[in-house]
């Protein structure tokens, strides 16, 4: 990660269990781009358990599995969070910092929310089109612009615009409700998957909303600029 100081506030990050990490981990001689990759390594695992979850018919089975994709959902916001306290607070910083802060967060995000689209192919079907795959996939090509579109407004000048409704953090607590709401299906009055299917709808709709939000406020940032810079 770089030195910037231009990033998302995280309250957590304050606290004395974050600065006792981030000293474990500065101990370990980790550094914040490989913590980065850490992120996208939890991100693979949480994707890959929730694609078994179903293929499996054992509801114990498919619980854990489902268990474990939402526990790596906070484990990989946790690195997001560490791999930043390591690069300012530690002044660990590296040139392509950068990139790594970047590149991760986007490829944990189409892994879980592709693979949660995924777990729920078949639920949904019409005209021979899948709609939670396409819901899955769609959530995530979202939640990529609305990075894509930050990073846009900070490249030309406005700074970066972490607004919601659904920012990163948001998307992925809303996807481990999701998850756990999952687990119980076999025991609710709906088919299973309903629940990752509705908070992929969710995640694509707030998703959308977000895109709409940051691009107004980089559009209005661009506008003033134009009407403040001297004949």
């Amino acid at each position: 990660m770089s030195h910037g100081t231009d990033r998302r506030e995280i309250p957590q990050r304050s606290s004395r269990w974050a600065a006792k990490s981030a000293d474990i981990l500065a101990a370990a001689k980790l550094t914040p781009n490989q913590i980065s990759f850490g992120s996208v390594v939890f991100a693979a695992i949480g994707a890959a358990a929730l694609i078994s979850s179903a293929h499996v018919d054992d509801a114990i089975i498919r619980a854990v599995l489902l268990a474990a994709a939402a526990f790596c959902i906070p484990l990989r916001l946790l690195l997001n969070m560490l791999d930043g306290m390591l690069a300012v607070e530690k002044g660990m910083s590296s040139p392509v910092g950068d990139i790594y802060n970047e590149l991760p967060d986007r490829i944990s995000d189409v892994l879980f929310l592709g693979a949660a689209g995924i777990a729920v192919a078949g639920l949904v079907t019409a005209g021979g089109v899948d709609f939670g795959v396409t819901l899955g996939f769609l959530a995530a090509i979202l939640a990529v612009l609305t990075a894509y579109i930050r990073c846009l407004g900070a490249s030309l000048g406005t700074g970066n615009f972490f607004d919601g409704p659904l920012a990163k953090p948001h998307r992925m607590w809303l996807l481990m409700i999701g998850v756990l709401v999952s687990v119980a299906e076999p025991w609710l009055p709906w088919s299973e998957g309903s629940a990752l299917f509705v908070t992929l709808a969710l995640i694509a709709l707030g998703s959308l909303l977000t895109c709409t939000r940051r691009l107004r406020r980089v559009s209005a940032a661009l506008r003033a600029r134009s009407r403040d810079m001297p004949a």
